[in-house]
């Protein structure tokens, strides 16, 4: 007679992270035996570079194309090589064509943290937060972990240790590093090294606009289009209001655009298929899901949103009014919950836009106009602008300028 056994989710993974304990230990003493035979067969000169890859970006999702495009446009216009790795079977990158930076998928999920937790490098970027928390493990053959920014906010919104165990970050603005700061001394963590780059994706998208203004001939809309663009999670627009917004938005008569964010579509189907079914695509509604925002950004006189970091690329790329809703986030799952004092989204938000609370639903229509008619926010836009998103323009050179003299640095500490 046999026995079924069940392992829940959470002893799945742990025994998952173990086992890759294992795995990662092994294969580094035997590299270690390799080099140390490769060292005596050279008679005891060593080289000041071992590692396999000099330079490698780690993409979770497609959706990040927008952030490291800029950057490996940057590294194949210098002649560098880059090893670029993406979870996404679909990532455009896999499509792009690049001499010296070569596009690999290394599997979804698990597979991509396996490959991950034994990789042979110099220098890794990501956005993905959690490193060393859980499946991703900092591989003991990396030698330096920088984490880039795929928003413009204080960086309080990632899940709790977001960005603990990276070696640096590269910073959107200097208001970012008081934040970083904080979160290290709370938590008795070393200082790592922090740079202001700018932003790459906001750069493209500035560029694109400035494209289209020059060569599109201004169009009268026939209606006002207004853009509602959640975050995810039980603090979110969709979990709290749900048909509620919707219902009222469409009472207004203006063309509606739904862009849920793209972990709703994994994390939060339970949410989002009701309201499918009740309001499906229609001359007044559509539901949005483009891989590149910019369209949809571009086209959108008026957005809605709550907590969520498109709010600053509407707000400082398109230089257009928001109404944010009052949720009544809840920080607990995130690194903000250390944090006591107010967090800069929040305090900006009341510079950017207007607050929505349930009970404005019904006088959705007068808010909106009264906001369209309005050129109060411009210059608080300009302002936030300055603070947030610096060195425009700049970013993707700078974050390479960066890698490479920091991949310098650390062979010259080799030799």
């Amino acid at each position: 007679m046999y026995t079924l056994c069940y392992i829940d989710p959470g002893t799945g993974s742990m025994l998952f992270t173990i086992f890759i304990g294992i795995v990662t230990s092994l294969m580094f003493l035997w590299k270690k035996l390799v080099l140390k035979l490769k060292f005596l067969l050279q008679g005891g000169h060593a080289q000041a570079s071992l590692e396999r890859y000099p330079y490698v970006i780690f993409s979770d999702s497609k959706r990040y194309w927008n952030v490291f495009k800029p950057i490996c446009d940057a590294f194949e216009k210098r002649g560098i090589s880059l090893e670029y790795m993406t979870a996404s079977p679909d990532d455009p990158a896999l499509e792009a064509d690049y001499q010296h930076v070569h596009c690999q998928f290394i599997g979804e999920g698990n597979v991509a943290y396996a490959k991950l937790n034994l990789l042979d490098a110099g220098i890794l970027l990501s956005t993905t937060p959690g490193l060393d928390v859980y499946q991703w493990k900092r591989s003991r053959n990396v030698k330096w972990y920088v984490h880039t920014f795929h928003a413009v906010d204080e960086g309080t919104g990632y899940r709790m240790f977001g960005m603990d165990y990276y070696d640096a970050v590269l910073l959107t603005g200097q208001f970012q590093e008081k934040y970083i700061r904080k979160l290290e001394e709370l938590r008795g963590l070393p200082s790592k090294e922090l740079l202001v780059v700018g932003s790459t994706y906001m750069d493209v998208m500035k560029g694109k606009l400035e494209a289209y203004q020059c060569g599109q001939e201004k169009v009268v809309q026939k209606r006002r289009t207004i853009l509602l663009a959640p975050s995810w999670g039980e603090s979110s627009i969709l979990s709290k209001y749900g048909a509620k917004i919707l219902r009222a938005l469409v009472d207004t008569g203006y063309e509606i655009i739904v862009r849920p964010h793209p972990q709703s579509l994994t994390s939060e189907k339970a949410v989002l298929e009701p309201l499918w079914k009740e309001f499906p695509d229609s001359d007044d509604l559509t539901w949005n899901y483009d891989n590149d925002n910019f369209e949809v950004l571009r086209k959108a006189d008026l957005m809605i949103t709550d907590f969520s970091g498109i709010i600053f690329d509407y707000a400082l790329v398109f230089g257009k009014p928001i109404i944010y809703a009052d949720t009544s986030f809840d920080s607990a799952p995130y690194d903000a919950a250390w944090i006591e004092e107010p967090l800069w989204r929040f305090e900006v938000l009341k510079e950017l836009g207007a607050p929505l609370k349930e009970e404005d639903l019904p006088r959705m229509g007068e808010l909106m106009d009264t906001l369209l008619q309005s050129t109060q926010g411009n210059e608080a836009r300009a302002r936030v602008r300055q603070e947030a998103w610096q060195c425009i323009g700049e970013s993707a050179e700078r974050t390479v300028d960066y890698m490479v003299r920091k991949y310098q640095e650390l062979c010259a500490e080799r030799v």
